[in-house]
């Protein structure tokens, strides 16, 4: 399929939380990102005026998803790239993460270490070989 033919084009990345307010500021920080929504119930973050957007929704009943999880119920999950995994370590936990396993993989193309953020949602740090 080529871009013409595209049925249309990513316009948010929706994460659910029971309080979208301490996720969403979590995430800004640790992206860079500002954010440009701030509604009872919906937050999102956007790096540029009509670019994609990650936004964090309130769901009352939400449950973080284990990790690792052994039946799918991960549901999603971020990588996010770094320069030093120790600095960007302790700056996430700083900022609210929690580490979800002293295991550090190391699969042939790089480091991952697991976390979650404010609501559960589980996330990687990656230092790319």
């Amino acid at each position: 399929m080529t871009q013409a033919e595209a049925v249309g084009t990513l316009r948010s990345i929706v994460l659910e939380c029971r309080d979208p307010e301490p996720v969403a500021t979590f995430w800004a920080a640790v992206l860079g990102t500002p954010i440009v929504d701030r509604e009872d119930d919906w937050w999102a973050l956007e790096r540029r005026p009509g670019t994609s957007r990650l936004a964090f929704q309130v769901s009352a009943d939400h449950e973080p998803p284990a990790w690792p999880g052994v039946s799918g119920e991960q549901q999603v999950h971020l990588d996010l790239e770094v320069d030093d995994m120790a600095t960007a370590r302790d700056r996430v936990l700083a900022l609210g993460a929690r580490q979800l396993s002293d295991v550090v993989d190391e699969p042939p193309d790089g480091v991952f270490q697991v976390f979650a953020d404010p609501a559960g949602h589980p996330f990687c740090l990656v230092k790319m070989s």
